[in-house]
């Protein structure tokens, strides 16, 4: 029975170590100090503003001006030098012009494409390549985008989760 007795304190201190990051360690090794830093609060706030206002903001704007928004031949043909060149970040062997599939990533990019071209009055391709890296950065979560989302069941993921942000505007996951 003493066996017993022993056995819960022993798995409150392992559990209690775990939280705190302890690691087992050598004999004559000095322990680290635990890292307290990673609290609920702090866990909470090193999380990706991917529902932020801003963000959400921006993505159901420019779905709209993607839905909304009219190309005529020329500036179809600037949409397609911008957009060919960048890979598109959920399948990265296709462009940011086709992608695989017109998903909600895609739309947003499209969008903000047909709003520079067609309500700014933006005519240089670098230009726009460079909003539409700058969107793509601010939408992308820590470990970015693999590239390969579209293949391996990202599609219903939030942006900032490696995802396409869902397949219809109606179900746009952020």
């Amino acid at each position: 029975m003493p066996r017993k007795s022993i056995l819960v304190p022993l798995l409150l201190i392992a559990a209690v170590a775990g939280y705190l990051g302890a690691r087992a360690i050598a004999p004559g090794q000095a322990a680290a100090a635990p890292n307290l830093a990673m609290t609920p609060a702090a866990v909470a706030a090193s999380l990706p503003e991917d529902t932020s206002d801003a963000v959400r903001e921006k993505t159901q704007r420019y779905m709209e001006y993607e839905s909304s928004l009219r190309l005529d031949a020329e500036q179809q043909k600037i949409k397609e030098a911008a957009l060919t060149p960048i890979p598109a970040p959920c399948c990265s062997d296709n462009s940011a012009l086709t992608c695989c599939c017109p998903c909600n990533l895609s739309r947003t990019i499209w969008g903000l494409t047909a709003h520079l071209i067609v309500e700014q009055g933006v005519t240089d391709p670098a230009k726009i390549q460079s909003e539409v890296e700058s969107w793509i950065e601010e939408v992308k979560g820590p470990a970015g985008f693999s590239g390969d989302t579209c293949y391996t069941g990202g599609c219903g993921r939030a942006f900032h989760d490696n995802g396409c942000g869902g397949m219809r505007p109606s179900q746009l996951v952020l």
